[in-house]
């Protein structure tokens, strides 16, 4: 059972899943916040019933599942619709990150969170030990988003203004990796805060025994 928690987070084509991955790539369990929004929008679960109730039948694809890529366009046109459906969503998927990142093993697990600033650290201060931000320069995450989900730029730019600010992320940052680089880069980085994490994990569990 994990004994601490790192929040993972950045902005949309950040670079987040490539410093995920090489986490996964030494064993550290990672909890991710975008597989979990889809399981709770499930086809026969609560939380799709939810979406259908608040937004109608057009919510659905022919398949019966949440249809992402209208939901995607209809959310970044009306700022109330995509407030409704995170009210859906989000609660849904905090409990699931934690309770995944309870049950990890290892000293630490990860929650890969893209909208953590945004939350607010209230919403995960419970559980949430330390913060690690994945950063890019504005114009970079723009060219890397277009180049990404071959969208036009006009949708591109509501989907990085409808996030937090580059610098409202970096406010909450404990660690922080500037992805503007090679992706090789990434792995002395990740090496590097992997061992940082191990050593606060093992920190955290002796003072939680000594206060037992």
């Amino acid at each position: 059972m994990a004994r601490y928690t790192v929040a993972l987070t950045g902005g949309i084509a950040s670079g987040k899943s490539e410093v995920e991955r090489r986490f996964r790539a030494l064993g550290v369990h990672v909890a991710d916040a975008d597989i979990a929004a889809r399981e709770v929008v499930a086809p026969g679960t609560p939380g799709l019933a939810e979406v259908v109730q608040a937004f109608g039948p057009e919510a659905l694809g022919p398949d019966g599942a949440m249809d992402r890529a209208a939901m995607r366009r209809r959310v970044f046109a009306d700022a109330d619709a995509r407030r409704r459906l995170e009210a859906i969503i989000h609660p849904r998927v905090r409990a699931a990150l934690r309770a995944a990142c309870e049950a990890a093993p290892g000293p630490y697990a990860i929650a890969a969170i893209p909208l953590y600033a945004e939350a607010g650290a209230d919403a995960y201060a419970p559980w949430v030990d330390r913060v690690l931000v994945v950063d890019v320069p504005v114009e970079l995450q723009l060219a890397r988003l277009l180049k990404r989900d071959g969208i036009d730029e006009a949708l591109a730019w509501k989907m990085i203004r409808a996030q937090a600010t580059r610098e409202r992320r970096l406010a909450v940052a404990d660690d922080v990796i500037e992805n503007d680089g090679p992706l090789e880069a990434l792995d002395a980085e990740v090496a590097r805060l992997h061992g940082r994490y191990l050593y606060l994990a093992e920190e955290a569990q002796g003072s939680r025994a000594t206060f037992r």
